[in-house]
């Protein structure tokens, strides 16, 4: 079990958004060993919450919650619409230098531990991408994904020869972490109509980034 508690962002009479540790299932698995979830702990708090998406186990960051069913109508909506634009942080390894658009369709190649890639009669995946600092060994990186796929960010990263660091399936001599955090939310609020914008704690530094600002806008 993850002792790292989930942390509350933003609250309305509709929606929270809440701040996931890496290492806790978004959802309860299969078998009695991973029953321990976010979504069980807050409905242990407020009982009508759904998830409206989902983040990788190893993933931490930003998840969406509806407060009702008709909130969790609302949402998906939102999303089916791709209304909901996200940006995330990854450290990959090796030096990765500019911007870009990964485009593929993408499947499950392999069951157990599940590991997506390119196939033909996979599904559409969208990931545009730009350096954000440059290191000695690695490079962090903005990315915001068009669509949502199962291991989207780290499949596409993997492609481009440079897997997230940390990550046990698609890197090599993985240590730590995985080096993946859902820093930002945007969308138009499902009720109000008006924009929300949800960051993670120490997230200042995105809203001094004029070259992302774009990659939240509605």
């Amino acid at each position: 079990m993850i002792n790292d508690p989930v942390t509350v962002l933003y609250r309305d009479p509709w929606l929270l958004v809440v701040l996931k540790p890496s290492g806790l299932l978004s959802q309860p698995g299969r078998g009695p060993q991973l029953q321990d979830s976010l979504i069980t702990r807050m409905r242990s708090l407020e009982p009508d919450l759904h998830l409206v998406h989902r983040l990788d186990r190893d993933t931490s960051g930003l998840i969406l919650l509806a407060r009702s069913q008709d909130s969790l109508r609302r949402c998906s909506e939102l999303f089916a619409r791709r209304r909901v634009n996200k940006l995330y942080e990854a450290e990959v390894a090796g030096r990765l230098e500019g911007s870009g658009r990964i485009e593929n369709r993408l499947a499950r190649l392999q069951r157990d531990p599940p590991r997506y890639g390119s196939h033909p009669e996979g599904r559409l995946a969208v990931t545009l991408w730009r350096t954000h600092a440059l290191l000695q060994l690695s490079t962090k990186l903005w990315m915001r994904p068009i669509t949502g796929r199962s291991h989207q960010l780290r499949a596409h990263l993997a492609q481009l020869g440079h897997p997230i660091l940390g990550d046990p399936i698609y890197g090599l001599n993985s240590v730590g972490p995985l080096r993946l955090h859902a820093r930002a939310l945007a969308l138009p609020h499902p009720f109000t109509g008006r924009r929300l914008r949800v960051c993670s704690p120490g997230a200042d530094r995105i809203n001094e980034n004029p070259a992302f600002d774009d990659a939240l806008s509605l």
